[in-house]
């Protein structure tokens, strides 16, 4: 039997305040939180929702000195931007706080003293990386170097983003600081270990034994380390950013990210509610739920539970963490350092009033069991033919109807007829499904049955067709549209967690005060007599010239990608120069171009190369040029190359072109006008 619970506490993981969110870190954590958030606010029981920006970490500064900036410099600007992007997507924090506040240091401080004082932490010394020329040991990300699995050169110390595989920075080939450039040495350092396989008995009881209804990938994971059999974990980092170590000794180190801003939960909690924090966290009436994404699910599921298991204190464990998996963004995985990612803030600007659009996009394609695809033409696709012309378009009929027909005032009903009766008790079992969904985390399906109440509102008006019984029952209609105005208050409850600003202009268009879950499916949620508002559209159609913009907007970056990790391919063997000089270059002037029948690659060439005959060459260049366009273009060709049979056209030679990074070719020509036949030298 399911435990009643007084309240829940929600977190949510602290984005990395080195750059905006995007529409992968909106559909992993902060969407499913706010959803569920609201919904348990709805239905009347007491919930705090926490967030924050994790602000130490190498990635920042790593920023910082690209930027020439402070670090503080660095979350100082990001912090701002997520936290005005979040309220501007209505993700509802009751607090967005940050780990540089004196509240977190300080709660950060005496946790590591705590733990320091119990004897809860290993010291010891080992062999780091050390940039001999900047004077500093390295963390993982400062260092690069060749991975030893798929061998990327430009793999991190603790991870290669080719093939995904968690690295230390020791097993890098040929590694180097990204500081100086130089070869880093090892040198011994001291730092203090969470002894993880300590706990691992009480944590695979917790977990494996008591939480098997924990989603699939969560308890999977876990179960994979658990099984690997835990090691003990750093807590500290030789670095200047950061909450120093408070204990003698420790210059120069500060606690490692991992160990430091899962306790921002708590201290963000604390500066909330200073005087009943406590209760959040320790009282055993409370339920707490991380929302993660799947890379933090070790960290949140084994490093910060075993954290509060060696603090005691009656700190309460996770209830759930439901972490949801990777979204993609047009088949490409989404990189903060390639700029390949929907940033909240540009979308905003991009679609001013479209929030809901968004947030219903993301948990309709929610990647809640496997990775997801996000594009563009789905995201039109799913506002047009489903907000636009089942949701916004029911509603649109409800209010003009009634207006027409009442002067906007609901009518009182009359008999209800079996098919009235048949809608509220479909309305009720979509009630039933979409509560369950929603208290299981199941959101992608709870948004199915949400939209339910639309589709059920859209054919029992199609059924009913009052427009025409109007004319022969005008006393049938005053039940049907009484029955589609209660539709369309259950369509403002059912998608206030997943919509808020559009089920705000319903609930006043509907003349209502205020919404609660207990509302949902009701006889009488907007009582006869009541004026409904003038009809305005929820929703608005997007168009292609909006899409194609943001289409062309990745193609553009896609390319600059290509371009800025392009690495030329090894020269071939070395040759004499007797050698080359066999090769006889000319500079031809093309007279015309064809495309090759048959053959999309090939474009056929006629070419004034200064001999009374014209040269016929043929060249695989047809997808990156229009034959028209090189007609009276000068290029350069292997004028002693033997003649080839290519498609049943004899080609006298090679022109010559280049690959470019980002995949374009461009054909080799004089810079200057050559005469034709002139030789290359």
């Amino acid at each position: 039997m399911t435990k009643e619970y007084k309240r829940t506490l929600i977190t949510t993981a602290l984005p990395y305040t080195n750059g905006p969110v995007h529409i992968g870190h909106l559909a992993g954590v902060y969407v499913p939180a706010d959803i569920y958030a609201r919904y348990l606010r709805l239905a009347g029981r007491p919930v705090t929702m926490i967030g924050g920006s994790d602000e130490h970490g190498v990635p920042i500064t790593l920023k910082a000195r690209k930027e020439g900036v402070t670090p503080q410099d660095i979350v100082d600007r990001y912090h701002a931007l997520i936290k005005e992007s979040f309220e501007g997507l209505g993700i509802s924090f009751d607090i967005y706080s940050r780990t540089t506040s004196k509240t977190h240091h300080e709660t950060a401080s005496e946790f590591f003293r705590h733990l320091y004082d119990k004897g809860e932490f290993i010291e010891k010394t080992s062999e780091q990386l050390y940039d001999p020329e900047a004077g500093q040991f390295l963390a993982d990300r400062y260092v690069t170097g060749e991975c030893p699995h798929c061998h990327n050169q430009g793999a991190y110390g603790d991870q290669c983003e080719a093939c995904g595989t968690s690295l230390n920075a020791t097993d890098l080939i040929n590694p180097k600081s990204t500081i100086t450039g130089a070869t880093p040495v090892l040198k011994e350092t001291k730092h203090w270990y969470l002894p993880l396989d300590k706990w691992e008995p009480t944590l695979r009881e917790w977990i494996l034994e008591g939480h098997k209804e924990w989603k699939t990938n969560v308890y999977g994971q876990c179960k994979s380390w658990l099984d690997m059999g835990l090691q003990p974990r750093a807590v500290s980092r030789d670095l200047s950013w950061g909450v120093p170590v408070p204990v003698e000794g420790a210059d120069g180190k500060v606690l490692y990210v991992w160990f430091d801003a899962p306790i921002g939960y708590i201290s963000n909690t604390k500066e909330l509610l200073p005087e009943s924090w406590e209760t959040w966290w320790k009282d055993p009436e409370t339920r707490v739920i991380n929302f993660i994404g799947k890379d933090n699910i070790v960290f949140h599921c084994i490093v910060f539970p075993a954290m509060l298991m060696a603090y005691g204190d009656g700190f309460q464990l996770p209830d759930n963490v439901p972490a949801n998996e990777f979204l993609n963004l047009e088949g490409d995985k989404i990189s903060t350092s390639r700029n390949w990612a929907v940033w909240l803030h540009e979308y905003l600007a991009d679609f001013p009033g479209k929030q809901d659009v968004l947030r219903y996009v993301l948990t309709a394609n929610a990647p809640e069991t496997k990775d997801n695809d996000f594009t563009w033409r789905d995201f039109q696709a799913r506002n047009n033919n489903e907000l636009v012309a089942i949701l916004g378009n029911f509603v649109n009929r409800v209010i003009v109807l009634t207006h027409k027909y009442y002067e906007g005032k609901v009518p009182a009903p009359g008999a209800f007829e079996e098919i009235d009766n048949a809608a509220f008790a479909e309305m009720e079992d979509l009630k039933k499904s979409l509560t369950e969904n929603l208290e299981t985390f199941h959101f992608r399906e709870a948004l199915k049955d949400a939209m339910g109440f639309a589709r059920l509102g859209n054919k029992y008006l199609q059924e009913c067709e009052p427009w025409k019984t109007i004319k022969t029952d005008p006393e049938r209609v005053h039940t049907i549209l009484y029955t589609c105005a209660q539709i369309c208050a259950s369509i403002a409850v059912a998608m206030e967690p997943f919509m808020p600003f559009m089920s705000e202009r319903l609930v006043k268009m509907l003349g209502l005060e205020k919404i609660s879950w207990d509302m949902l499916a009701g006889k009488d949620l907007v009582p006869a007599g009541t004026t409904l508002g003038q009809a305005e559209l929820l929703f608005e159609k997007i168009d292609d010239a909006a899409i194609e913009a943001q289409i062309n907007r990745l193609e553009t970056i896609k390319k600059e990608n290509a371009i800025a990790a392009f690495k030329p391919e090894d020269t071939l063997p070395e040759i004499k120069l007797d050698e080359f000089a066999k090769v006889d270059l000319r500079v031809g002037t093309v007279v015309s171009c064809e495309a090759v029948p048959k053959a999309k690659k090939l474009l056929k060439f006629e070419i004034n190369d200064g001999t009374p005959k014209l040269r016929t060459i043929v060249s695989g260049i047809a997808q990156h040029y229009n034959p028209e366009d090189l007609v009276g273009k000068q290029v350069i060709f292997i004028a002693n190359l033997a003649p080839a049979k290519i498609r049943g056209v004899e080609s006298q030679g090679m022109i010559l072109s280049a690959l470019n990074a980002d995949g374009s070719l461009t054909v080799a020509g004089p810079t200057a006008k050559a005469t034709p036949g002139a030789k290359v030298c």
